[in-house]
Order: structure tokens, then C-alpha cells, then sequence
């Protein structure tokens, strides 16, 4: 039985983009979907990229994204969403995920007018509490990476052969996952968290959440930031600066920093 590389899937997913056009991208400027429109590039695809702004994302990932539509020159298109349309997913319940797809990408598909939209899911998000993967099914989004069976991985090592400068960008997830369920989410709120994560990047760090519980910030470092913050200086500076902001207490979590970690109690939950 021959074993499937990734330069199989790679090709499987360059057919597989072939045959799904015109379609239109969800581009958020992350790894996999800056992956996903080079790769419909590479493929000859006739096709269109959006992205959709919501509050929910910090205002550098937006800069982040004019770069990229910049340097791989595609049609791109920007859509404004405002918190008061995302009420169901401001609500923050451990279904929040799934209310704001449903939102986006009713967006998008309006935008598309009958064209396919596809995204940038891939093999290792078939793990973990994803609601989101639901609305997506529903909608008859497509998510050509999963259909490849590519992982993350996989995708990084693609991408730095492509020369993307995604290639080692760190893990993105939106402002609203840093909030822990049943917490409402505000304007305030994803301001705070936005200015404290960006503290946290100017002083060096590289992969890392603030997570909200309301009156208390819980830090989360990778492995390699970990031993960074190991400076009283530091860990002074960071303090004071995060409770002016209005946290009354800042913790760091003695765990190194997990994409998911808010689903943890739901997924234990689950398994009882």
C-alpha cells in the first residue's frame, strides 16, 4: 500500500481548486487561508478573496491583511460586520463560535452570489470544540485543505516553499475566544484584551493569549516565551500595566499556552 505524501495532497488540492471554480476565499491573512489563495493562484483558478471585519478582530490583523492582498496581488474584497450583529455570539455561550460563522459567512455567500466559498479548515481542526465547523456544513461552505487531508503541518512547510511569509506566523484565533463563556462580550472588553495582547508582542513575546475572566487576566505563554518572562522587571511592568487597564489581578498560567484552552470545561463536561 503506497503511503500518501504531501506533495500528493498538494496536487490533489490544486485539482481539487480547479474544479470548484469561480469561487470566492474567506481570507482572514493567517497561515491557512494565505495557503489556500496562493495555492488557487499556483492553480490557475478563477477567483476572488474577502475579508470580513468584525470587532472581534484586532486592528493589526487587518493591517496584516492589506500587506498580504498587496504582495500576492488578487482581488480582494472587505466587508464590515458591527458587534450589534453579532448579539447571539457577543452573548458568549459555548455556541458563540457557530452563531458568528453563521453571521460571516451568510456575508460572504451574499457577496458571492451563487460562486463557491471556500476556507482555509484543515485536517488538525477536525479536533478540539469547534461549533463552528456545524455552521460551516450547513452553509455548504467548502474546505478544500480538509478535503486534501493536509495538516497544519503540512501547510506551514507549503507555504515556506512557496515563500509565503505566513509560513511561521503564529496561531490566530479572534479576540472573542480569549473571553471565558458566559462572560458577555462588549466593545470594552475586546479593547482591553486587544491593548494587553499588544503589550505582550511589544515586549517580545511571540505566541501567547490574554484570557479574561473577568476581573482576573490569565496569561498564556509557548514553551519558548515561557522562560522569557521568568524577569521580576518584567513581570512588574506587565502587571501594572494590564491591571491600569482594569484587571485587579494578573496571573500567568503555570501551563504553556494551548489553542482551545476556554474549551476544556465544555469538552470534560462532555466526556462525563
Amino acid at each position: 500500500m503506497s503511503t500518501v505524501t504531501t506533495a500528493d495532497k498538494y496536487n490533489l488540492l490544486l485539482d481539487n481548486l480547479k474544479e470548484l471554480e469561480p469561487f470566492v476565499i474567506a481570507f482572514s491573512g493567517g497561515v491557512d487561508s494565505t495557503f489556500l489563495t496562493a495555492a488557487a493562484q499556483k492553480a490557475g483558478a478563477e477567483f476572488e478573496a474577502v475579508t470580513v471585519n468584525t470587532p472581534f478582530v484586532p486592528d493589526r490583523e487587518i493591517r496584516e491583511v492589506a500587506e498580504l492582498v498587496e504582495e500576492l496581488n488578487f482581488e480582494h474584497q472587505q466587508i464590515e460586520i458591527e458587534l450589534s450583529e453579532l448579539k447571539k455570539a457577543a452573548a458568549n455561550t459555548a455556541e458563540r463560535c457557530y452563531h458568528c460563522k453563521k453571521v460571516i459567512f451568510n456575508q460572504i455567500l451574499d457577496y458571492a452570489a451563487g460562486k463557491t466559498v471556500v476556507e482555509g479548515s484543515n485536517l488538525d481542526d477536525t479536533g478540539d470544540y469547534r461549533p463552528g465547523r456545524k455552521a460551516l456544513q450547513e452553509l455548504g461552505v467548502k474546505s478544500p485543505l480538509l478535503a486534501a487531508q493536509l495538516t497544519k503541518k503540512e501547510i506551514r512547510m507549503l507555504s515556506k516553499d512557496l515563500g509565503l511569509v505566513t509560513w511561521n506566523k503564529p496561531t490566530l484565533s479572534c479576540l472573542a475566544t480569549r473571553v471565558s463563556y458566559n462572560n458577555p462580550i462588549t466593545a470594552e472588553r475586546l479593547e482591553k484584551i486587544e491593548i494587553a495582547e499588544e503589550l505582550l508582542r511589544r515586549n517580545g513575546f511571540k505566541q501567547f493569549r490574554v484570557r479574561d475572566h473577568n476581573n482576573l487576566a490569565r496569561i498564556e505563554l509557548s514553551e519558548a516565551d515561557r522562560e522569557k518572562i521568568m524577569d521580576l522587571n518584567l513581570m512588574d511592568k506587565l502587571s501594572d500595566k494590564l491591571q491600569k487597564l482594569g484587571f485587579q489581578y494578573v496571573t500567568l498560567d503555570l501551563s504553556a499556552y494551548q489553542s482551545g484552552s476556554m474549551n476544556k470545561e465544555i469538552l470534560e463536561g462532555k466526556d462525563e
